[in-house]
């Protein structure tokens, strides 16, 4: 079972991890613009996470983990889109999009099991 310290630094290393690739990326105007993208979303993967972590409430909870079940989907499409460009290789992107996946599985779960919670407090 996740804990919430240890999804802080998984979402947080897989920040750290888009960041490299994009550092690597092949100078050109395309990849420029989808490397722009692909470290919006990711890194806001990570930001998203740790303010659930502080929510107010358990409706601010579920909307912030939306987000950042949102933003671990977009950049799945990102790395997706770059992989079909030929901008990076897959094997290079397998990993990413991977964990990007396990990511927004765990969260799903989370946000039900919130949601579930919540219809039970009221």
């Amino acid at each position: 079972m996740a804990t919430v310290n240890n999804l802080k630094d998984r979402t947080k290393k897989f920040s750290i991890d888009v960041v490299a690739l994009v550092a690597e990326l092949p100078k050109s105007v395309v990849a420029e613009v989808l490397g722009k993208q692909i470290l919006r979303s990711a890194t806001s993967v990570g930001a998203n996470y740790r303010a659930a972590c502080r929510a107010k409430s358990q409706a601010d909870f579920i909307n912030k983990i939306a987000i950042v079940i949102e933003e671990a989907d977009e950049t799945q499409f990102w790395i997706e889109l770059m992989v079909e460009t030929k901008i990076i290789k897959r094997d290079i992107a397998a990993l990413l999009w991977k964990e990007a996946d396990e990511l927004v599985s765990i969260m799903t779960a989370s946000s039900k099991t919130a949601k579930k919670n919540s219809k039970i407090k009221t």
